[in-house]
């Protein structure tokens, strides 16, 4: 098992396509693409976001709070096998700065750890503390699978600062239902077509010349949460469905505000 710790800043913005290329050239005088990037130029992302069986955890989320946590499980690919290796990622937000845990393990392993409390027969003491933290979360969230949310990511890294990244996202799909990920690649979009999702990762502040080519092609700070909007997407056509008539795009239930 191999056990990973992020903390920095995200900041999210919300991009077209004619945007991101204008952009892009410009990000690569100062960044590279990361390896997965370099060798497909984009890679896929698939998850399960874990919650209450009445969504406790994304409605605190959008609350705004000081400190906030999800559990999601994590692949690259789709598991067509049990022994498949997939990701457990814990994400909290405390004041702006996010920290992320993530164990990587076998999707039997994964089901097994989530739903029975079984740690993998194989895990070193660093691992076992992270896995004793996800199952602290449980401890206080009876959870279940609510949404499923997968993506294409492009990423980049600083030439003198690897610790520096910027990722786009687009291609944004999710669903409420076949709520595992050997169901496959499928869900409505979350954005138009040539909409993108731009994170700007890092330890401190935004590099200055970053500030000033988004800002000269009017790329404003906007945050915006994918399991957040897959569930405020949810509750529109819920509501649809209950009052028996169309919801207007114009619902404040249309946009949300998160992480």
């Amino acid at each position: 098992m191999i056990t990973k710790t992020f903390k920095r800043y995200e900041n999210k913005f919300q991009l077209n396509e004619s945007q991101f290329e204008q952009l892009l050239p410009i990000l690569l005088t100062e960044m590279v693409p990361d390896s997965y990037t370099s060798k497909n130029d984009s890679y896929s992302i698939y998850n399960i976001y874990f919650d209450t069986e009445n969504y406790d955890i994304i409605r605190h989320s959008l609350s705004k709070p000081y400190y906030k946590e999800k559990l999601r499980l994590r692949s690259y690919a789709i598991p067509i096998s049990s022994d498949d290796k997939v990701f457990l990622e814990l994400k909290k937000k405390i004041g702006g700065i996010v920290s992320k845990r993530r164990a990587t393990m076998t999707l039997n392993e994964a089901n097994r750890f989530i739903s029975k409390r079984e740690y993998p027969l194989e895990t070193n003491a660093i691992n076992r503390l992270v896995l004793e933290e996800i199952d602290n979360f449980l401890d206080h969230h009876i959870i279940e699978p609510k949404a499923y949310i997968s993506y294409e990511r492009s990423a980049y890294l600083g030439k003198n600062d690897p610790e520096f990244r910027v990722t786009f996202d687009y291609n944004i799909k999710s669903r409420q239902n076949n709520l595992s990920l050997e169901k496959g690649d499928f869900g409505n979009q979350l954005l138009p077509k040539d909409g993108y999702i731009m994170e700007i990762k890092i330890l401190g502040a935004i590099p200055v010349w970053l500030t000033h080519v988004l800002s000269s092609l009017k790329i404003y700070s906007s945050s915006f949460s994918k399991y957040g909007n897959a569930y405020t997407e949810y509750r529109r056509q819920s509501l649809a469905k209950i009052i028996n008539m169309p919801i207007s795009d114009n619902t404040e239930l249309k946009y949300c505000i998160g992480n």
